[in-house]
């Protein structure tokens, strides 16, 4: 398994002031939109008026429309970046502000391929000297402004978070623009939005985002990090986590000092590490169901106090609420009146909501950096390692199956002894057990009865998933010992086969499904290896591998086939096992000969070899489910797969690998002829 930093994500978007109402609404409105005379023409047509009020509000109203995907193509058409981009540089700072929104949300929202159009009508020529200019203005040596300069210094820090943001989304998306991040020297720009962290967090973390994206895999640009940008992060990893969000922006920058860890002197390396790995395991500690459930009540009493000041304001100037007036659902035993005004189309601005995000935001992004701390750069889990030499084939296939242990290979993982101490010291194997576990129910339920808050079961959920994407990583790398011995793995076992099999209907849970076959797989595959007696029934293992492979996931697909030929290799070895093993057997045959993929079909290939490789239950079993007469008959359409599928649609890496499954096939089919002449014999 590589690093499993997702790329893409849905993003905090850039959300425009209520005063343009017109064009606002003209775009909330915009729905279905015509390809001629949509607001988008008419938007675009506004960006060069005269008028900077006017330039601002078309700005607001793009901001709003690039949200709706069906807006995206048109804009497009209608060159909007091109458009947008010279705003940047507008001579009014309102306007530069809007328009790297707009931009913003476009980057967000259109993906990878829209950021890649952006980079090539040279977005990055308009923003590179934004980036410069905002950074002068939030010079921290300058004497303390007067109060219209405090004002402007506000104005200059809205721009710069629209502009960093912008740079993230699409540094993340492309190359080119990292490149031209690193040659136009906009490091600087953003290290200085990064030092204003005591006094505007959201713009820290903005930058925190960004330069933990850039920083990954960027040998050039980790070079222009001298002594004065290490300490500007080394004071935001400092910063008291006084809120969320300085719970967030400090696992954001440990993240980036992970990808500088090449640069780090080595007489700081351990320390370096530990203070990383120190703060991972502070932000694990949280209990997120916790918080959840006391921001909704801060919420609430917010909520409750505001309606009672209206209800005050209300009696005391001769004015009630009638039943024609619009209401929203408020805590019980209160309504307030809803303000009909154009700020209720943007998303709502509320502090809890933001903390409660910021948190599970730290904690997915926690166990993302755990995984890249703990893989170097791996096959994919589509690629299998080379395996035989031995010129005998019955020989060379019971050498190479009793050899790997069963599955799909893993490249070695391995740590420096400082990290290692560092993840066991501060007990990251625990934390990142325990977020395995569901969300708090209680914390679901209240978000789910809220429109607002309901997005939060997702983020929940997703934190559920990295976490057990990396313990597949942990079970992976550390000893047994480390992982809390024995008894500790089958408790484990135990946890995860409890919460697969508490899941009502397996496949309508893909994300889930996917993360939890590969946990299991990795804990299983550690203790066969260990022979450490595992605790799924057959029973529990036909029906996670039944539902498994009905899967549209090859991960997912893959796990569960490696996950047979693990259990299915272990009980070859025990008395007893026939009817399982014939079991495992049709079930693996059936997969190799019908599964559209493969990649499937050669890790269901591998599984057979593992199972059947040795012992006199798996020879007896092979014989009565006419394993050889099946592999035979499979053994050319196999070739002719390989030959007509494999170029274009497989990497060179699995084509080699396929065609080294196909030749331990020969082998395997070899092996059968013996053991099948011997039986019957």
């Amino acid at each position: 398994m590589g690093k499993s930093r997702t790329k893409r994500f849905k993003r905090p978007q850039f959300s425009p002031a209520g005063d343009c109402q017109a064009e606002l609404a003209a775009a909330a409105n915009g729905t279905e939109l015509e390809e001629d005379d949509g607001p988008a023409a008419e938007l675009l047509e506004k960006l060069q008026h005269p008028s900077a009020e006017v330039r601002e509000c078309a700005c607001a109203g793009l901001a709003r429309l690039v949200q709706q995907r069906p807006a995206l193509r048109g804009l497009a058409r209608r060159e909007a970046v091109r458009r947008l981009g010279p705003l940047l540089l507008d001579p009014s700072l309102a306007v530069r502000e809007t328009a790297a929104g707009a931009l913003r949300n476009l980057s967000a929202c259109g993906g990878f391929e829209v950021c890649d159009d952006m980079v090539a009508k040279d977005i990055m020529t308009p923003l590179v000297p934004l980036l410069r200019e905002c950074s002068d203005g939030l010079d921290s040596n300058q004497p303390p402004p007067r109060e219209e300069k405090e004002q402007s210094r506000s104005s200059v820090e809205n721009i710069a978070n629209e502009a960093v943001n912008l740079l993230w989304n699409i540094c993340e998306c492309s190359s080119r623009a990292v490149s031209i991040f690193t040659r136009e020297g906009c490091l600087e720009s953003v290290l200085k939005c990064l030092s204003r962290f005591p006094t505007n967090v959201d713009l820290a973390v903005s930058a925190a985002y960004c330069l933990q994206t850039v920083t990954e895999d960027n040998p050039e640009l980790l070079r222009a990090f001298g002594a004065p940008a290490l300490q500007v992060l080394e004071a935001a990893m400092r910063a008291p986590a006084s809120s969320m969000a300085y719970i967030l922006l400090k696992t954001l920058v440990a993240g980036t000092v992970w990808n500088l860890k090449d640069i780090i002197p080595s007489k700081s390396q351990a320390e370096t590490i530990s203070a990383i790995l120190k703060i991972l395991s502070e932000v694990l500690d949280v209990d997120a169901g916790a918080v959840v459930m006391q921001m909704k009540e801060a919420e609430a009493q917010r909520l409750r106090a505001a309606a009672e000041t209206e209800e005050r304001s209300g009696k005391a100037n001769g004015v009630g609420l009638t039943d024609d007036d619009e209401m929203e659902e408020t805590p019980p035993g209160r309504r307030v009146r809803r303000k009909t005004m154009i700020s209720d189309l943007l998303p709502p601005t509320n502090e809890e909501l933001r903390e409660a995000t910021a948190l599970l935001t730290a904690q997915q992004t926690a166990l993302e950096i755990i995984v890249n701390v703990c893989c170097s750069e791996d096959p994919s889990d589509d690629e299998w390692e080379e395996e035989l030499s031995s010129s005998d084939e019955s020989e060379a296939f019971m050498e190479s199956s009793l050899g790997d242990g069963g599955g799909q290979l893993l490249s070695p993982l391995c740590l420096s002894h400082e990290t290692h101490a560092a993840l066991t010291n501060v007990h990251i194997p625990r934390k990142v057990f325990e977020k395995t576990a569901f969300p708090s129910s209680a914390a679901v339920d209240v978000c789910s009865r809220s429109p607002t808050w309901k997005p939060l079961v997702r983020k929940m959920n997703t934190v559920q998933w990295r976490a057990l994407v990396c313990l597949q990583s942990l079970v992976s790398l550390l000893e047994v010992e480390h992982l809390g011995g024995a008894p500790a793995l089958q408790a484990l076992a135990q946890h995860l086969s409890t919460l697969l099999f508490s899941q009502p209907d397996l496949t309508e849970h893909a994300d889930f499904l996917e993360a939890i076959s590969g946990a299991l797989r990795a804990l299983l595959q550690t203790m066969a290896a260990k022979n450490i007696a595992q605790c799924m029934t057959p029973d529990q293992l036909m029906t996670l591998c039944r539902a498994g492979i009905q899967s549209g996931s090859v991960g997912v697909r893959v796990n569960v086939v490696s996950i047979l030929g693990i259990t299915g290799s272990v009980l070859a070895k025990e008395d007893g096992a026939l009817e399982t093993l014939k079991a495992i057997g049709c079930f693996l045959l059936e997969v190799a000969t019908k599964d559209p993929s493969l990649v499937v079909v050669g890790e269901a290939l591998d599984a057979l070899f593992d199972v059947f490789a040795d012992g006199s239950e798996a020879e007896r079993a092979s014989v009565q489910i006419r394993l050889l007469s099946a592999l035979k008959e499979f053994q050319p359409v196999f070739k002719m797969k390989i030959r007509k599928e494999g170029k274009g649609r497989y990497s060179p890496d699995q084509l080699c690998v396929l065609d080294n499954v196909k030749t331990n096939l020969r082998r395997f089919v070899a092996y059968q002829e013996a053991v099948e002449k011997r039986l019957t014999a």
